[in-house]
């Protein structure tokens, strides 16, 4: 296809799972089969063809928005759907969710992106080895399965790398792991964000006023929506975890500073009297003992060790030891 068109793909007659040419999807005729075209949105010749596909406002500008929040809207005898999936594009966040908008009937679905999605190559892939699906709601179903299958395995991930981090708090091997669970955190956070919207949606696809879905199709979609609901229970547990966690690791590191400054506050008790009598004795002044005694050195030496034997048993009583 010419450039804004990722795919144009026949899903079901006598050529599906073939790829339509510029001037073929120009002449499509709905009787000819149900049609997939997928562009990239921010490109002229896509918008242009968006805007000039029969679609009404509403959905022309649905499909050509930058900023979506996952959504399910009945738009006449169609559906307008706005989903997220996983990032899986190299050096980009996998939290930083893509997203894909769709227009579906029964005569054709129009869907757009502006990054690849994983979940929608592979529905492609599928389609045009000829064991993709056939008919809208069967499109529809296949979409959000791959998309909440991306998720289920990026959430099993991140329970892998905090199991990681548990450990090593327990061990105490603390290093670097502040930064760790705060970025595990935050995909945590990124990550709620869409799915909450994207199960509402998935509900709405289950409404009898959704007319796309055949029996067998909303009984599948009912267990996606199912799966995306445990999902985001087992993100909401992996979140209140790494809570649990950074409190534990910041209690380790408050128990570390107090023992540090418990130590340095014994010495400076200890020698706080060593240092007194040792300044008092130093003055440069007539009049100190011992002056001229030659034992008077080890004398003191003898007085200060006692001193602080005398200390130590103390604290050992107090039990500040």
């Amino acid at each position: 296809m010419h450039e804004g068109f990722i795919y144009s793909i026949v899903l079901s007659g006598a050529r599906a799972g073939s790829t339509l040419s510029p001037e073929q999807l120009e002449n499509w005729d709905p009787k000819d089969g149900l049609i997939w075209v997928h562009l990239r949105y921010r490109h002229k010749k896509a918008r242009h063809w968006v805007l000039n596909s029969g679609l009404n406002k509403v959905e022309t500008d649905a499909l050509l928005a930058q900023d979506t929040r996952p959504r399910a809207v009945l738009a006449g005898e169609g559906v307008l759907l706005a989903l997220r999936g996983i990032n899986l594009n190299p050096n980009s966040a996998p939290e930083d969710m893509v997203a894909v908008r769709i227009y579906a009937d029964r005569q054709r679905i129009i869907s757009t992106c502006d990054r690849e999605l994983q979940s929608v190559k592979d529905v492609a892939e599928l389609i045009m080895e000829g064991t993709g699906p056939t008919t809208t709601g069967d499109f529809l179903l296949a979409i959000c399965e791959k998309l909440t299958t991306r998720k289920v395995d990026f959430i099993d991930t991140l329970e892998e790398q905090l199991s990681e981090l548990e450990e090593q708090v327990v061990s105490g091997n603390v290093k670097d792991l502040r930064t760790d669970i705060a970025e595990l955190r935050r995909q945590t956070v990124a990550l709620r964000r869409y799915l909450g919207p994207q199960k509402e949606a998935f509900t709405k696809m289950l409404s009898d006023q959704f007319v796309l879905f055949n029996e067998p199709e909303k009984l599948k979609m009912r267990e996606t929506t199912d799966k995306l609901i445990r999902t985001i229970e087992d993100l909401d547990a992996l979140r209140d975890r790494a809570n649990v966690t950074q409190e534990e690791l910041l209690s380790q590191q408050s128990e570390q500073l107090n023992k540090r400054l418990y130590f340095l506050s014994l010495v400076s008790a200890i020698f706080l009297p060593l240092g007194f009598l040792t300044g008092l004795l130093g003055v440069n002044i007539g009049g100190i003992p011992g002056a001229d005694n030659a034992w008077a050195f080890a004398t003191f030496c003898g007085i200060l060790i006692s001193l602080v034997a005398l200390q130590m048993a103390l604290f050992y009583r107090f039990k500040w030891l």
